[in-house]
């Protein structure tokens, strides 16, 4: 049986890489929107997209190391200087592009995750009591100072 070539996996991989950056572009708007329910929705097709891509990475890796390279990106590039592939190269290189594009949009759906986050817990940390004995919310619904606490003993 012969191996396939490391070129093989590569248009699927654009496939892939394609709709992750579809989705977090997406992403990203639900997350500017504080569209939380659909930002939701993305989270399992988003896993979906990048278990696929790293079982098309190693595939291709898989592919490297039957022909003699190293089964990683370095090796991706060794053997493209061997093969004198253009459509390979330019393959590899949209990828490549895409791959780093990719990486730049997740980093900013970071941020902006972390920007709702500070957000919220800054509400929350608003509606604590501040203080010993701060005030809280009664069951009548009043303002009472807390002077029932409990403390926790470890023995």
């Amino acid at each position: 049986m012969v191996a396939a070539s490391p070129k093989h996996s590569l248009k699927a991989e654009l496939d892939k890489i394609a709709e992750l950056l579809s989705v977090l572009k997406q992403e990203q708007q639900d997350l500017v929107a504080a569209d939380i329910e659909h930002l939701s929705s993305l989270t399992p097709h988003k896993s979906a997209l990048v278990n696929d891509m790293a079982a098309l990475a190693s595939q291709r890796h898989r592919a490297l190391a039957a022909a003699g390279f190293e089964a990683q990106e370095a090796g991706m590039e060794a053997w493209l200087e061997t093969a004198h592939d253009a459509a390979a190269d330019s393959l590899w290189q949209e990828l490549l592009e895409q791959t780093r594009e990719a990486k730049e949009l997740n980093r900013l759906n970071g941020l902006l995750i972390n920007k709702h986050l500070s957000t919220t817990q800054g509400a929350l940390q608003t509606l604590r009591p501040q203080g010993p004995g701060g005030a809280i919310y009664g069951p009548s619904g009043h303002t009472t100072t807390s002077t029932n606490k409990r403390g926790f003993i470890a023995g």
